[in-house]
């Protein structure tokens, strides 16, 4: 795939598809956001995962954060998987938010079956996203454990208001197949690699893999 049509265009799609959603600024993509996307894959059963490059994370500090072009370039190194797509969507319909980005895929791609991806650091903050209940409410999410941080993410607000539709993690490939809100808490990933440890550690920005 081009770098031009990852940035202009939603990427591959067909009624039916089960597609992972993956947000955030890679910055840097790196070896960590390749394997939890072929493992959700593997575990959720899923066609395609797709990348979703922030314009900027309205949570995060963006004074480090590299141009967008380079980042999506970078992140088609790192992908390199065919069932991986790198996608520049936020920047070019306008959105910040996470809620707005799912609103927006839900009405242009209506025939294909998200869920969106997210590490147990993300569950334990999810609480701070702008209307996170509407997130949970439009699409099924995946939370992927990274130790040390799960009974953190556990015993978060969100985690615990959503507990009741959790689904048993033997049962992760039926999770495309539930009405929002679901969820699934997948543990077995064991890479603890960072893109904040990544740029801390030679304070240099470059993709790795």
């Amino acid at each position: 795939m081009q770098l031009q049509s990852a940035a202009q265009v939603i990427p591959f799609h067909t009624n039916g598809m089960r597609v992972g959603l993956l947000g955030g600024s890679f910055n840097p993509p790196h070896a960590a956001h390749r394997a939890i996307s072929l493992f959700a894959i593997k575990r959720l059963k899923l066609d395609r995962v797709w990348w979703l490059l922030t314009p900027g994370n309205p949570l995060k500090d963006t004074g480090r954060l590299h141009g967008l072009s380079e980042r999506a370039r970078a992140a088609l190194e790192v992908a390199d998987d065919p069932r991986i797509d790198i996608s520049c969507l936020e920047a070019v319909i306008g959105t910040r938010y996470t809620v707005d980005t799912i609103m927006q895929l839900r009405r242009r791609v209506s025939g294909v079956r998200f869920v969106w991806i997210m590490g147990a650091d993300n569950l334990a903050q999810f609480h701070r996203w702008k209307d996170w209940r509407r997130i949970a409410a439009e699409v099924p999410i995946a939370v992927i454990d990274r130790p040390p941080q799960s009974f953190r993410a556990l015993a978060a607000p969100a985690a615990q208001a959503l507990a009741r539709y959790r689904l048993p993690e033997n049962q992760a490939s039926r999770l495309t197949d539930q009405q929002a809100p679901a969820w699934v808490f997948l543990t077995g990933m064991k890479l603890k690699m960072s893109s904040t440890g990544l740029r801390n550690s030679d304070g240099s920005w470059k993709a790795k893999k």
